[in-house]
């Protein structure tokens, strides 16, 4: 069963992914259904399954 992506991801939001601190803040590239894809600042593009990890959205890049 699919469940949506919570409707604050999206695309120029920046990000954290609380499982991988060391990959810092990331920036929302693009949205598609459960798939957000993200480049982190020490990670690089990273896509992530919205139905098994909820990001931790940043006011602004840290």
């Amino acid at each position: 069963m699919s469940h949506p992506v919570a409707p604050t991801i999206e695309p120029g939001q920046w990000v954290r992914h609380p499982g991988r601190p060391e990959w810092g803040t990331g920036q929302v590239q693009s949205v598609i259904g459960e798939r957000v894809t993200v480049n982190f600042e020490n990670a690089g593009k990273v896509l992530i399954n919205a139905a098994h990890v909820t990001l931790d959205v940043l006011d602004a890049p840290l």
